[in-house]
């Protein structure tokens, strides 16, 4: 796996080229979000004069915690219209995509993620516990009716 994804626009067929593969460059740092693998991309690049455009679809595996029940799930996000368009010259040889790949990916993730859309979330148990502060009045009424 691949750490960045640079395409070489001195050697980029005029006609385009199609790239795939995996580049690891998605790694956050928090405890409901992990990535795992790389982002597995299909692209096709196209140099237009001044403009390099790259087109294709992104995907990359996560492990999430359900925002409903808090439990560890797995999940793919998926990115089927990726684009984006990098201006070159004369001089450019080369054209590194990885924070763009990075900057996809994230925005796909899903802000509440679900295990499940029939996940119920967490159970609530309706069990009530006896409150021992009212056993103190119970015996203070007891030690009254005694005393009359």
């Amino acid at each position: 796996m691949d750490e960045k994804l640079v395409i070489d626009v001195a050697r980029l067929d005029p006609e385009g080229e199609d790239f795939e593969g995996e580049v690891a460059c998605v790694d956050l740092d928090e405890s409901f979000v992990k990535a795992f693998g790389g982002v597995r991309y299909r692209l096709r690049a196209q140099a237009f004069g001044t403009e390099l455009l790259v087109r294709g679809a992104l995907e990359q595996d996560f492990d999430l915690v359900c925002s409903r029940c808090g439990r560890d799930f797995d999940d793919t996000v998926k990115v089927e219209d990726f684009t984006t368009s990098v201006e070159i010259g004369e001089k450019t040889t080369e054209v590194d995509l990885t924070n763009e790949l990075r900057e996809s990916i994230i925005l796909a993730l899903p802000t509440y993620p679900v295990c499940s859309e029939t996940c119920p979330g967490v159970v609530l148990k309706t069990q009530e516990l006896p409150d021992e502060r009212w056993n103190v009045l119970e015996k203070l009424k007891e030690a009254k009716k005694q005393g009359e």
